[in-house]
């Protein structure tokens, strides 16, 4: 039997009609009014709720998914004293985008340093610049091309290599 989180029973919506404020619009009973007071009443939680309980956090959460927490749960729960609860979290979910978005500055700075399109390998990211645009009126108007032999077009690095 497949999880589900009304542990396999259909769920039952306490809300009732009167959820919906068009509903509510048309018109309540006494014994309505009476049921949504209640019911908008026991949404309110205590001061103790919701309760973490650690066993149940270990029992739902992967082994696999706990250890790559663990490095930012111990940042959180170290500092928790010194900023507040709702700080730490903040902090926590933050530090993990920043390295996350860090990480992978570095990758693609390390994939386009080392995987470039040359002679030698077909697969990489191939770069092609444009020469910048020498109007009219522009200093060093009839800017001329650096390429003036044929196998200077597509050399793809060949000539600057040491072999």
């Amino acid at each position: 039997m497949a999880q589900s989180p009304t542990g396999g029973v259909k769920a039952f919506p306490i809300g009732g009609r009167l959820v919906r404020e068009r509903e509510r619009l048309r018109g309540m009973t006494d014994q309505e009014r009476a049921w949504r007071k209640q019911y908008l009443k026991d949404q309110i939680l205590s001061e103790s709720e919701p309760r973490y309980v650690p066993e149940y956090w270990k029992e739902i959460t992967n082994p696999i998914r706990r250890f790559y927490q663990w490095p930012l749960v111990t940042v959180e729960n170290n500092i928790r004293p010194m900023i507040g609860e709702h700080a730490a979290k903040h902090v926590r979910f933050w530090t993990g985008k920043f390295v996350m978005f860090t990480f992978g500055i570095y990758a693609g700075y390390y994939y386009f340093k080392y995987h470039q399109n040359d002679w030698t390998r077909k697969r990489g990211w191939r770069v092609i610049s444009s020469r910048t645009a020498c109007l009219p009126g522009d200093e060093g108007y009839p800017k001329l091309s650096d390429r003036s032999k044929p196998s200077d077009y597509a050399a793809r690095g060949f000539k600057d290599s040491p072999i």
